[in-house]
């Protein structure tokens, strides 16, 4: 019998990664999205492309326009399909915009998880369910690592993080901004769903995820932005810290890679830091200065010295868990590699 697979966000970056990757592997992909994000973000974050892209390229691609929120709806789809892996990437993405509609924030990130693991209780009980978080669910707690400052970069001033961030920091007091408040409800329901039901869920909390399909804007998606923005002559501006602060980069095709890997060896109420570690990490300065580097010219760069509420002064993904429990994954596309592509495909 050929198997499914649904996927929410399925027009979004990591969505239609995790859509040609089963394609490819002969699923039947059913794909969820009502391209929110030209909702959020406007024309610059409009993901139809991607889905007419999945509807030419997919052999065996059939969508869903469906909200996360509809209750019924998602009921209704799931119980029908009864899908054999459940990928849920859909969100409201942006921690600036959650501030302007905190109950769509909520209702969405929260809410609409919470939609979809009961009606995958109810209907696709032992389909592996793997949701992906963020690592904003760890607040402002990583500002408190001593850090010290390099010439372009900060970097952790102790040794217990010189891999990076390991599942063990605390998600407690500290601030989040209400996008981090939304997802760590969604991402604690995921592994209680695992815990109290004994269902298959893992919760991935990203870093920066990117990748050459990406709607990067001002207020979501930093590397294909600034890709966008020096591709185009446009003035990009870094927001505080002095352009100084770390972030790491994953194409969505390593997300896709592992989605594989649990669905094939599963857990219940799993909790990984993903993303591109200390390899493909790279400060805001760093970034400029690599793209400069490819593209044979200089951006257009301005500062505001304010940082965002809540915004991380470093942070990379310690991968030392989810490579302990899968072995076979590893990061296959480096930092100058993701760059390049994403020029590419903005040229």
């Amino acid at each position: 019998m050929l198997k499914k697979i649904l996927v929410t966000g399925s027009s979004g970056l990591v969505g239609r990664a995790v859509c040609e990757h089963y394609d490819k592997l002969g699923y039947s992909v059913h794909g969820m999205d009502n391209n929110q994000r030209a909702n959020f973000f406007g024309a610059d974050g409009d993901t139809s492309t991607n889905l007419k892209r999945l509807q030419s390229d997919l052999a065996k691609y059939q969508h869903i326009e469906m909200d996360i929120r509809d209750r019924v709806g998602v009921q209704t789809k799931i119980s029908a399909i009864r899908p054999d892996v459940i990928v849920h990437a859909a969100g409201q993405p942006s921690h600036d915009l959650a501030a302007m509609i905190p109950f769509d924030d909520f209702e969405i990130n929260a809410v609409g998880t919470l939609n979809l693991l009961e009606a995958t209780r109810q209907y696709a009980p032992t389909a592996p369910f793997i949701y992906l978080s963020t690592n904003k669910v760890y607040g402002d707690r990583p500002n408190m690592i001593p850090l010290k400052e390099e010439t372009k970069r900060w970097e952790f001033n102790d040794p217990r993080y010189a891999n990076g961030i390991a599942e063990t920091l605390d998600i407690d007091q500290s601030t989040h901004s209400l996008f981090g408040v939304s997802k760590a409800s969604a991402d604690l329901m995921v592994q209680e769903y695992g815990r109290y039901f004994g269902m298959q869920t893992c919760c991935l909390r990203a870093g920066c995820l990117t990748g050459a399909a990406h709607s990067g804007v001002k207020l979501h998606g930093f590397l294909n932005y600034i890709v966008r923005c020096a591709v185009k002559g446009e003035p990009y501006t870094i927001i505080g810290y002095k352009g100084k602060q770390v972030r790491d980069n994953l194409d969505a095709s390593d997300i896709a890679s592992f989605v594989e890997c649990f669905a094939a060896d599963p857990r219940s109420a799993a909790v990984y830091n993903i993303g591109g570690g200390k390899g493909n990490s790279c400060s805001v300065v760093e970034a400029v200065e690599l793209i400069e580097s490819i593209l044979g010219r200089k951006m257009d760069v301005s500062y505001e010295d304010l940082p965002r509420v809540g915004d991380h002064i470093c942070y990379y993904s310690d991968l030392s868990h989810i490579k302990s429990d899968y072995p076979n994954w590893s990061v296959r596309k480096s930092l100058p590699d993701i760059v390049a592509d994403i020029i590419d495909a903005t040229s």
